[in-house]
C-alpha cells in the first residue's frame, strides 16, 4: 500500500540544480533513511513533501486516508503558547480527551470546587468512553523519556534543545501513519536516543528519516535513499549495505567516466575538424557529443584525503586532577575526582543531559573553578575547546577572511602545507560559501566554522563538546578520519555512539551525585554489559516470583499449578474489571473530595495496566490448556 509517491520532481535555485526528475515512493511499514551531503537538497526535498515549498516540476501524492507528522530540523513554535497548547493542538479525539483530563486535574489542584469536580468527572468519563487510558500512558511515557516535566511552561522560556524535544514529543504522540523526521536525535542525550531508537523500531508505522547518527539509522531503517548529484539512488538494505553498494556504484561510474573520456577525446577532435555544412547525420553526432561531454566531465567527490595537522610539542606532564569536587547547591556535579591524563589519550565523556559533563570540561580550561581539589596543567599544553555556546560574531567579514586571520595555511605532519581555502573545502565549505558573509550563515554553518577554527589553531589537547551536530554523514566521516590522524590528547562529549566508538579508547561515565566511573571499553561494549547486568538482575528477581511450572512440561500438558494459576487469573481479571466499574460509578455520583478524585483516577490507570498484564498471561496459559 503506497503512502507517499514522489514523481519526476525537479527543484533549482537560480543556476543551482538541486535535483531533477527524481521519483520514489514509501509504502506502508517502510522505514527509509534519506542521505545526502549538506547543500545537496535534503531540506528542500522535505519542505516540498510537506508543502512548505513548491517544486519547479513534478508532483507529491499522499494516500488520502493517512495521517502524516513532520519534525523539521529547526521547529518553529508559537512563542506565546504553552507546551500543552503545542502538544494537544490537534483534531485527534483521544488527545483532546486526554488534554481535557489533564487540564481538569490541574484546575482541581488549584481550586477544589463543584465546577472543577464536575469538569474532572466529565473528563474521566470521556477518557473511559473512548478507552484511551493506554493512550494517556503512552503520552506520559514519551514526555517522561524526553524529560518534559512541566507542560504548562510557555515556549519562550525554553532553550533550543527543549523546543526540539517538545516538537518531537508532539510528532510521536499524534499516532501518525507516516513520520517524516529531520535530525530527530539532535539535542537528545544517549539514553534518550536509545529509547527513541527502540520505540521507532517497534512501531508499525512508515518513516522517512534524515539523520547523521549512523547507529540510529542502522537500527531503525531498513532502506536507504541517497540524493547525489541531483539523482536518487535506492538501496534495499541497512546503512552498512548502503556503504558497500555505494562504493560499488562509484567504482562502476568511475570506469564509465574513464571510458567516456577516451571516446570524448576522439569526438572532440572530430568536432574541431567538422565542416561547417551540417548534415542530419552530423547533427545527431553533435548532439551525442554534448551528452558524452557531460558524462566525461562528471566528478565523483569522495574527498578521501588523509589530513594530520601538526600539533605543538607535548611534554611529560599533561593534565592532573586531584580530589576535585564541584556542586551547585545540593546538586553534586563532581565528587572527589582524581585522574592523571596520559600522552595521546582519547577519552569519551557520557552521561544524561544536565548531569555535569560541560561543567567538567569548563573546569579543565579554568572557565569554571572547582570547589575543592587541584587541577594542574602541563606547561606545554595548548587547549583547543569546541563548545555549543559562546560563538563569536563576525558580522562584517567573509568566511575566508575570518579563517585567514587564524592562518593563511594549515601546517600538516610531514612538512606539507594546506591553504585555508582547501581546508575549508575539505569540511564542506564550497568556494561560494567561503566568500559568503558570516551574518548570512545558518546556525549549523556557524558552528561548523567554529569547529574548523579550533582545529586550525594546532592544539595538542582537543576538547570537543558535541561536535557532530549539524554535520551530514559524509562530513562526519571526514571529521572522524581527521581525528583518527590527530596525535594529541582528545576529550570528546558526543551523543553519536558510532563516532564515539571509532575514536575513543575508554569512557568517563557520569552518574548521579558526582560519581564518575572509568570504563576501558567502547560505549557500545559498556552499554551491552550494562543491559546484560540489568537483564540478569531482572531474571534473578523473577526467579522467586515465577514458578518453574510456567514452562511447558515435556508432555505439553498443563501442570496442576498452571491450572490453578489459570483459574486464579480469570478470577483476578474479573475482580479488577468490577473494581474499575465501581470507581467509575463513584466518580459519576458527584460530591467527591478532591484527594479521592485524584487517587481514583490514578488507580484506574493502575487497574488497566494490571488487566493487560494478567490478560497476556491468561492468553499464554490458555494455549497450554488446549
Amino acid at each position: 500500500m503506497n503512502y507517499l509517491l514522489i514523481e519526476n520532481l525537479t527543484k533549482s535555485y537560480g543556476e543551482k540544480l538541486l535535483f531533477e526528475n527524481i521519483t520514489f515512493g514509501i509504502d506502508k511499514g517502510q522505514k527509509v533513511a534519506l542521505i545526502a551531503r549538506n547543500g545537496a537538497g535534503k531540506s528542500s526535498l522535505l519542505n516540498i513533501i510537506n508543502q512548505k515549498d513548491l517544486p519547479d516540476n513534478g508532483k507529491v501524492v499522499f494516500r488520502k486516508d493517512i495521517h502524516i507528522a513532520y519534525l523539521p530540523q529547526n521547529p518553529e513554535l508559537d512563542e506565546n503558547q504553552t507546551i500543552v497548547d503545542v502538544l494537544f493542538n490537534t483534531d485527534n479525539k483521544f488527545l483532546l480527551a486526554i488534554r481535557r483530563y489533564e487540564e481538569a486535574l490541574e484546575s482541581i489542584k488549584k481550586m477544589d470546587d463543584t465546577e472543577n469536580r464536575k469538569m474532572l468527572e466529565d473528563a474521566i468519563h470521556q477518557v473511559d468512553v473512548l478507552n484511551c487510558w493506554d493512550y494517556e500512558n503512552k503520552v506520559k511515557e514519551i514526555l517522561s523519556r524526553l524529560q518534559i516535566t512541566d507542560i504548562y511552561q510557555t515556549i519562550n522560556t525554553l532553550s533550543g534543545g527543549q523546543r526540539k524535544k517538545v516538537a518531537l514529543s508532539k510528532v510521536l504522540i499524534e499516532d501518525a501513519d507516516l513520520l517524516i523526521l529531520d535530525e530527530p536525535t539532535n539535542h537528545l542525550d544517549i539514553t534518550m536516543i536509545e529509547w527513541l531508537e527502540e520505540y521507532l523500531s517497534k512501531q508499525s508505522l512508515s518513516i522517512l528519516l534524515v539523520t547523521h547518527d549512523r547507529y540510529f539509522l542502522n537500527n531503525v531503517c531498513t532502506e536507504v535513499l541517497e540524493l547525489d548529484n541531483g539523482k536518487i539512488y535506492h538501496y534495499k538494505g541497512k546503512y552498512d549495505y548502503f556503504l558497500e553498494k555505494k562504493a560499488d556504484r562509484e567504482t562502476i561510474e568511475r570506469q564509465e567516466i574513464e571510458k567516456a573520456k577516451n571516446t570524448y577525446r576522439k569526438e572532440l577532435d572530430w568536432m574541431r575538424r567538422m565542416p561547417k555544412a551540417r548534415t542530419t547525420k552530423s547533427q545527431s553526432r553533435i548532439d551525442s557529443f554534448y551528452t558524452l561531454q557531460e558524462k566525461a566531465t562528471k566528478r565523483i567527490d569522495d574527498k578521501k584525503v588523509e589530513l594530520s595537522i601538526k600539533t605543538e610539542r607535548i611534554g611529560g606532564k599533561i593534565l592532573e586532577m586531584y580530589n576535585v569536587s564541584k556542586a551547585y547547591g545540593d546538586k553534586k556535579v563532581l565528587n572527589d575526582f582524581t585522574y592523571t591524563f596520559k600522552k595521546g589519550e582519547r577519552i569519551g565523556v557520557v552521561g544524561k543531559n544536565g548531569i555535569g559533563k560541560t561543567t567538567f570540561l569548563n573546569m579543565i580550561i579554568e572557565k569554571v573553578m572547582q570547589d575543592s581539589g587541584r587541577i594542574v596543567k602541563g606547561q606545554t599544553i595548548s587547549f583547543g575547546y569546541y563548545s555549543q555556546e559562546g560563538l563569536e560574531t563576525y558580522e562584517d567579514k567573509r568566511v575566508i577572511e575570518i579563517v585567514r586571520e587564524i592562518a593563511e595555511v594549515v601546517r600538516l605532519d610531514g612538512g606539507k602545507d594546506l591553504s585555508a581555502s582547501v581546508f575549508l573545502n575539505y569540511f564542506g565549505f564550497s568556494n561560494t560559501l567561503q566568500y559568503n558573509y558570516y551574518s548570512n550563515l545558518s546556525g549549523g554553518e556557524k558552528r561548523r566554522l567554529f569547529l574548523l577554527m579550533v582545529l586550525m589553531q594546532n592544539p595538542n589537547f582537543l576538547i570537543l563538546d558535541e561536535p557532530t551536530n549539524d554535520l551530514d554523514i559524509f562530513t562526519l566521516m571526514m571529521l572522524e578520519e581527521f581525528l583518527l590522524q590527530y596525535k594529541g590528547c582528545l576529550l570528546l562529549v558526543s551523543h553519536d555512539r558510532s563516532f564515539m566508538d571509532n575514536l575513543v579508547d575508554h569512557i568517563f561515565v557520569f552518574e548521579e551525585n558526582g560519581v564518575v566511573k572509568d570504563y576501558h571499553s567502547t560505549y557500545s561494549e559498556y552499554t551491552r554489559k550494562k543491559l546484560l547486568k540489568e537483564k540478569q538482575l531482572k531474571a534473578e528477581n523473577k526467579k522467586e516470583e515465577k514458578p518453574l511450572e510456567r514452562i511447558k512440561n515435556s508432555s505439553n500438558k498443563p501442570s496442576y499449578k498452571q491450572k490453578q494459576e489459570f483459574e486464579l487469573l480469570e478470577k483476578e481479571i474479573s475482580e479488577l474489571e468490577s473494581e474499575k466499574e465501581k470507581i467509575f460509578d463513584q466518580l459519576n455520583a458527584g460530591n467527591v473530595e478532591v484527594s479521592l478524585l485524584t487517587q481514583w483516577s490514578e488507580r484506574i490507570g493502575e487497574i488497566i495496566q494490571l488487566i493487560d498484564e494478567k490478560t497476556n498471561r491468561w492468553i499464554e496459559l490458555s494455549e497450554i490448556m488446549e
